[in-house]
């Protein structure tokens, strides 16, 4: 019996440290230590602080892709949808348009590209991953004939607010980094204890099982796509507090990145299984990869490589965590 429980403990140790977010969470701290090593300036409270701001568009960006593949489907349009409301805002303000008619204006337009999308996929069942890419082309290209391929200066305080900074000790902190904190805190409530959220994982697990069980798999799969993108909207106006011109040649790897850290963060890419916490470590991780091999002089197309490898394996893994529950 004693050998039994020997030989059990090394794996369910193993199985702990693997589940999500705490192997997230390790693999986090790992970086921090090695990069705390290799340099003398990673862990002084202004850098850290630089991480998350660098971190609040792509972790925004990632809680809509998180509610996207828990349903097991995928956005790759997220960051182009993201860069156009910023291009609206940006253009229409600059034209002497009232700044929070466009910032409204700018929100719902993402959230009309999410209806097409949620539309298509849920309506029509046209696959995600063809829908989406799809919209990355057409936004796109709506984006740059909205912009004529100008940039547009972020002057007004409205648009710019996100980027404002409340000294604490020695580490600045911006309202969009306190706005990126609530929404997790928000969608982790509304997964975790709203039957919409509960919703979400059954259709991720087996939507055949979740129709028979009477849940109404067409609109659930619809919302999740307009809300998702109401959250890029969202993530569009962080943007503008980060940036000094709405350009539409920015955010080129959120896409990459947002999934990175959703995949990383420990949430299946075949739906049903996931935390919206692991995806805060993940969109951490990807922002202390590309933060500390920026301050050892890593050239940055080495740094998309890296990242690359990071979903490669992730994916990797859930895989083989898959067949093991088979």
């Amino acid at each position: 019996m004693s050998e039994t429980l020997t030989k059990r403990d090394p794996a369910a140790v193993l199985r702990t440290l693997a589940r999500p977010p705490i192997g997230s969470l390790i693999v986090l701290l790992i970086f921090c230590a090695i990069f705390s090593v290799m340099t003398n300036t990673f862990l002084a409270p202004g850098n850290l602080s630089l991480v998350v701001q660098q971190s609040v568009i792509v972790g925004t960006l990632a809680i809509g892709e998180t509610l996207v593949i828990l349903t097991a489907g995928i956005d790759l349009a997220n960051g182009s949808i993201a860069v156009l409301g910023t291009i609206v805002a940006g253009r229409l303000v600059n034209d002497g348009y009232d700044a929070l008619g466009c910032l409204v204006l700018a929100i719902v337009l993402c959230t009309c590209v999410g209806l097409v999308a949620g539309t298509l996929v849920s309506r029509l069942r046209l696959p995600p991953f063809i829908v989406t890419l799809g919209l990355l082309g057409i936004v796109t290209a709506a984006t740059r004939l909205i912009s004529q391929g100008g940039a547009f200066p972020v002057t007004d305080d409205l648009l710019a607010w996100t980027g404002n900074v409340v000294q604490i000790g020695a580490a600045p902190v911006t309202y969009g980094m306190v706005i990126m904190i609530g929404l997790y805190g928000l969608i982790w409530y509304i997964l975790t204890q709203t039957a919409w959220g509960r919703q979400i994982y059954a259709i991720g697990n087996s939507p055949a099982a979740a129709r028979l069980v009477g849940i109404p798999v067409t609109r659930r799969i619809l919302s999740v796509y307009v809300f998702a993108a109401f959250l890029y909207g969202l993530g569009a106006w962080l943007a503008l507090g980060r940036i000094p011109n709405a350009d539409p040649n920015a955010l080129q790897s959120a896409n990459l990145d947002s999934i990175t850290a959703v995949v990383i963060g420990g949430t299946s890419l075949f739906g049903g299984r996931g935390s919206i916490w692991g995806t805060l470590v993940g969109t951490l991780i990807v922002g202390v990869l590309r933060n500390g091999l920026t301050l050892v002089g890593i050239d940055p197309l080495w740094q998309d490589l890296v990242t690359g490898v990071l979903v490669i394996a992730a994916v990797a893994l859930d895989q083989l965590s898959r067949w093991r529950r088979m």
